[in-house]
């Protein structure tokens, strides 16, 4: 039997409508939007300069090299790098058969001359007594005088030679003049050394210098006589101060930097020769705003960090001017201001517009 029109209608759309519902229980709601937690901290325009930190080592403020005064053959050098040495100590020795033979030599010679000289003066008071009583001529007088006064010239001669050869002897031995240690050998027992070579080089004791290589740029920057802090590395609460003492004319050809030499007051025991120390110096007042070096991050242009809406909790992309940076901060000139959030930890998993979760 025919179904009525509107009947029929209805049951024909049904298998439709049961297919669109279908489609919409199917149908997975859109996931929520990915929230990424992040630290922030509010950016601050610095206040009192920058402190910019260098490493270094520590080295005495006096060096002194200790050489023998004669040439020749070492037989004993009785320190080593690192061992103490104390004024008056004697640290290598010559071989010493040129310099006693020599000394044998002169002190013979002047026996010698003084013989002659007694002679002399016996034959000068002889003549003398003879002119007195008219047995002897003015001329052999006058001969007799200039004899002695010849033969006193060759003792005092002689009494020198003497004395230079003792000299010569005492040379043989090196003397340390100074207290302090050993910080480089310059010959080995059995070589022969030439006047002045280089035998050791000895750290004076008094004085302990911070040495650093420093970038033409920091030099230039610093204040006059400036407040150095140096502590040893990885141990902050061993530190003392100092002033800079002396700074290098010349750039290192290799590095380009300036060797500057910062005079230590009072350094602790643990700063001992060769440590490594690093030194901070504040720099004069520098425009710009301090942050973390982990929140810079790289745009297409040049440097950048993201910084934080807080109205909508996304970040954005914020091109930046860096003024200086050292391994732990940045100095930002342009880009930023005061008081905006900028993301210091996860600057690597973020994107445009996405939100965040704000840590502190």
């Amino acid at each position: 039997m025919p179904l009525p029109p509107p009947l029929g209608h209805a049951l024909r759309a049904l298998p439709l409508a049961l297919l669109v519902l279908a489609g919409c229980e199917d149908a997975a709601p859109p996931p929520a939007p990915e929230i990424r937690p992040v630290r922030v901290i509010a950016a601050e325009r610095s206040a009192g300069g920058d402190v910019v930190s260098l490493t270094g080592t520590v080295q005495a403020e006096t060096e002194v090299n200790l050489a023998f005064r004669i040439d020749g053959r070492v037989t004993e050098r009785l320190v080593n790098v690192g061992d103490m040495v104390r004024p008056g100590q004697v640290v290598a020795r010559l071989n010493r058969d040129n310099e006693e033979n020599g000394l044998r030599a002169a002190r013979a010679n002047l026996t010698a001359t003084r013989g002659q000289l007694r002679e002399a003066e016996n034959n000068y008071w002889r003549q003398g007594q003879l002119l007195r009583e008219g047995f002897t001529t003015r001329v052999r007088y006058d001969q007799a005088a200039q004899q002695l006064q010849t033969i006193r010239a060759a003792v005092d001669a002689a009494e020198a030679q003497v004395s230079i050869a003792e000299t010569r002897l005492g040379y043989t031995e090196l003397v340390s003049d100074v207290a302090g240690r050993v910080t480089q050998r310059g010959a080995e027992p059995g070589e022969v050394v030439q006047p002045g070579r280089m035998i050791l080089r000895i750290a004076r004791s008094e004085g302990r210098d911070a040495v650093f290589d420093v970038p033409a740029q920091v030099k230039d920057q610093a204040p006059a006589n400036p407040l150095i802090e140096v502590n040893i590395t990885g141990q902050p609460q061993i530190r003392a101060q100092g002033r800079v003492r002396e700074v290098s004319p010349q750039a290192d050809a290799v590095t380009g930097t300036f060797q500057v030499r910062v005079g230590l007051a009072e350094p602790p025991a643990e700063m001992r020769l060769g440590s490594t120390v690093t030194g901070q110096l504040r720099l004069g007042n520098t425009p710009g705003i301090s942050i973390p070096a982990s929140a810079l991050t790289r745009a297409e242009r040049g440097p950048a960090v993201w910084v934080v809406d807080p109205a909508s909790e996304t970040v954005a992309l914020r091109s930046v001017e860096l003024v200086r940076h050292d391994p732990a901060h940045v100095v930002v000139g342009q880009g930023l201001q005061p008081g905006e959030l900028v993301v210091t930890a996860g600057v690597q998993t973020l994107r445009p517009g996405q939100k965040v979760r704000l840590l502190r």
